[in-house]
């Protein structure tokens, strides 16, 4: 079973990523803001710094479920070591 500290640490993570989620999805309406009024002036520069910002944007997500993969992975590898050592142990006594 899942250790109860695991899951507090879990649920922490995914309630900061809530609330930080709201900031993020206000950024689109600056970009938007921003890059009509530069268009306007007839300046495209702002553009890459937005694309780089939009990569960042795009980056999170990945780095959280990649993240989540990992521990899950060292989670179960753990686990698996530890029921082979169980079982091993179980094997000499009865052998």
């Amino acid at each position: 079973m899942l250790k109860r500290s695991f899951l507090f640490k879990v649920g922490f993570v995914l309630l900061a990523v809530m609330l930080v989620s709201n900031v993020s999805m206000a950024q689109c309406a600056m970009c938007r803001a921003t890059v009509g009024s530069n268009l306007s002036e007839g300046r495209g520069v702002i553009g890459t710094g937005l694309n780089f910002g939009i990569l960042y944007l795009l980056l999170t997500p990945y780095l959280l479920v990649g993240g989540v993969a990992f521990f899950w992975f060292r989670a179960s590898k753990k686990e698996l070591s530890e029921k082979l050592s169980l079982t091993n142990s179980i094997k000499k006594i009865y052998n």
